[in-house]
């Protein structure tokens, strides 16, 4: 239900087995797990030559110890940070740096008057994360049935085959008038509703495709166990097939106009989806689908280039499809999406557009080489943001900065220069705050705001890659340790990974499946001091400071939601940080 967001290591072991223990460990431990107020850390761990801080709460003392789990051997001691308020909380906190913890094991971090937290050092901390992130998107594929081979508990049938959705009056042409029947199957349930959205799946399926083109040796080696494992195809690209074989089927051939949406009327109750019934539609066009699925299947296209043999035409028909849709956004510029009188599902409005011009042009010059395309990008002019559903510049800029050698020398150098003073910027954040966060302004808690720091450090990945300035990676680090625990409620973010995580997300199947576990590896949206959902919520929110404002119940689409433009960074920054992270400090 969420839609109204402002702009603003090899893995070879069956996943399904390790997001089931790690699920069941989750469960297991979370009556002993850290409190709101005590010592914060990721609870996954850490690298060995990752930077590694704690959190702990001003009454702590001067010194904090860490010993090896079971015993009281001391292997590293150091001083605590003076207390500081953050903000974000309205707590005073001190900071400990962990970072000399570089041999592998269990620890236990102790201080004054708080109670042991234990401390993991893995050379593969992320790697199960990693996987079961992306595995979450196989969990909320449509029109397919789950079954227990490779969704264990959280099997389910078949729902929303859309074989026979119709054309809604918005969308309707003389081609295609109203009630025209169209197939249109597969792609992935948004969130946790059971609608799937163009604008949405753009920067989604691009975060993925992206994490595939930049650390393409750790996600050949991942195995998901979804049923395409094994193929000629790493796992990841048949999952982002999944949706883009949806995609396509939402492009009208007769002008390469592309429907917003294909939805229910209204929201499905919270049931399986397949006990829904309602009938299914595409709905009207808009320039910002179309400019976002030009730039998605832009990316596509160079991406599964290599495949020919495994999906003979794919790559050129993706190529084309992305022009035709740029075609039709340049002809119908302004076409802004709101919903129709009788259509209440998520809206994903947007009216403005330039920076989705700026991404789909920047992807199309990367895949044809036109001219035309850099010409229409006018990148001198183009500003660089932490991207988000609404506002996609910064993924211009990630793409530009991936494919430099395609740019001229002049182009090329600015976006290395911009990117890497963007990176500085939000280190120097993280740098001087009281929680080592470059979460420091109000406006970053907003509707999906684990995303938003998510977004923060995939944009601190870019700039690290062109630099290798390591102040960059450190601060991508610490957001992943936020959104893993390190965080003012003790609570790491992702279903069934961690020493206490949500139980009672805002997913439909999670909340109907009758599985007292939720389905695994999903990102909740986070704090979000709008509370939008408050007044349809049975139990109230605890604080309206930002990083506070949080409820575990399924009441909550605001701060408890699912979704898939909040998974796919953090697939990313998990595998970036994975792989980019030294050995050694």
């Amino acid at each position: 239900m969420k839609k109204s967001f402002l702009r603003a290591a090899p893995l070879r072991a069956s996943l399904i087995a390790c997001v089931l223990a790690a699920a069941a460990a989750g469960t297991a431990s979370r009556a002993a797990a850290a409190q709101p107020g005590d010592a914060a850390v990721n609870q996954l761990g850490y690298l060995p030559g990752a930077a590694k801080w704690a959190v702990l709460p001003a009454a702590a003392g001067g010194e904090f110890r860490v010993v090896r789990a079971g015993s009281d051997s001391v292997v590293l001691r150091g001083a605590v940070s003076p207390a500081r308020l953050w903000a974000m909380s309205g707590t005073e906190v001190r900071l400990a740096d962990l970072s000399a913890l570089t041999a592998p094991g269990d620890y236990e971090l102790r201080a004054d008057g708080q109670a042991p937290v234990r401390l993991r050092v893995a050379p593969d901390a992320y790697a199960a994360l990693t996987a079961g992130a992306l595995k979450a998107f196989y969990f909320n594929r449509a029109s397919t049935a789950l079954d227990a081979r490779h969704a264990g508990p959280w099997a389910r049938p078949a729902g929303h085959p859309d074989t026979e959705v119709r054309v809604h009056a918005s969308a309707a042409s003389a081609q295609r008038p109203e009630g025209t029947p169209l197939s249109s199957p597969k792609g992935w349930y948004d969130a946790g509703d059971y609608n799937k959205y163009i604008v949405n799946s753009g920067i989604t399926v691009y975060t993925l495709l992206a994490a595939y083109e930049q650390f393409p040796a750790l996600f050949k080696a991942q195995h998901l166990n979804i049923p395409e494992s094994g193929n000629a195809l790493p796992d990841v690209l048949d999952e982002v097939l999944w949706n883009l074989d949806w995609m396509l089927t939402m492009q009208d051939p007769a002008d390469g106009g592309v429907y917003h949406k294909l939805t229910n009327k209204g929201f499905d109750g919270n049931q399986m989806p397949h006990q829904t019934v309602a009938p299914r539609y595409v709905v009207a066009k808009g320039t910002a689908a179309a400019l976002d699925f030009a730039a998605v299947m832009a990316q596509a296209s160079r991406v599964f280039k290599p495949f020919e043999a495994q999906r003979p035409g794919l790559s050129a028909r993706m190529r084309d499809a992305a022009v035709a849709a740029w075609q039709w956004a340049r002809a119908n510029p302004h076409v802004v999406f709101k919903n129709p009188p009788d259509v209440r599902t998520g809206e994903y409005g947007d009216d403005k557009l330039d920076d989705e011009f700026a991404w789909a042009a920047a992807e199309l010059f990367l895949t044809t080489g036109d001219a035309a395309y850099r010409e229409a990008l006018k990148l001198e002019a183009q500003p660089i943001r932490v991207p988000n559903w609404g506002d996609v510049l910064g993924l211009a800029w990630m793409s530009l900065a991936q494919h430099r050698d395609q740019l001229a020398k002049a182009d090329a150098e600015l976006v290395t220069r911009r990117v890497g003073d963007f990176g500085r910027q939000l280190a120097a954040t993280w740098q001087a705050s009281a929680y080592r966060l470059t979460m420091e302004s109000a406006s970053d808690f907003v509707w999906g705001s684990n995303s938003q720091a998510l977004n923060q450090a995939l944009m601190l990945i870019q700039a690290y890659r062109l630099g290798g300035e390591r102040a960059q990676l450190d601060a991508a680090q610490s957001v992943l340790d936020y959104v893993l625990g390190r965080n003012p409620l003790g609570l790491s973010y992702v279903t069934g990974f961690g020493q206490r995580s949500p139980l009672h997300p805002h997913h439909r199947p999670s909340e109907a499946d009758g599985v007292d576990a939720p389905v695994p590896g999903f990102l909740v949206g986070g704090p979000n001091p709008g509370q939008q959902d408050q007044p349809h919520c049975p139990v109230r929110y605890a604080s309206k400071l930002p990083a506070l404002s949080y409820i575990d119940h399924g009441c909550s689409y605001a701060a408890n939601e699912v979704a898939i433009n909040w998974n796919a960074p953090l697939v990313y920054v998990s595998a970036a940080i994975q792989a980019l992270t030294p050995p050694s400090r």
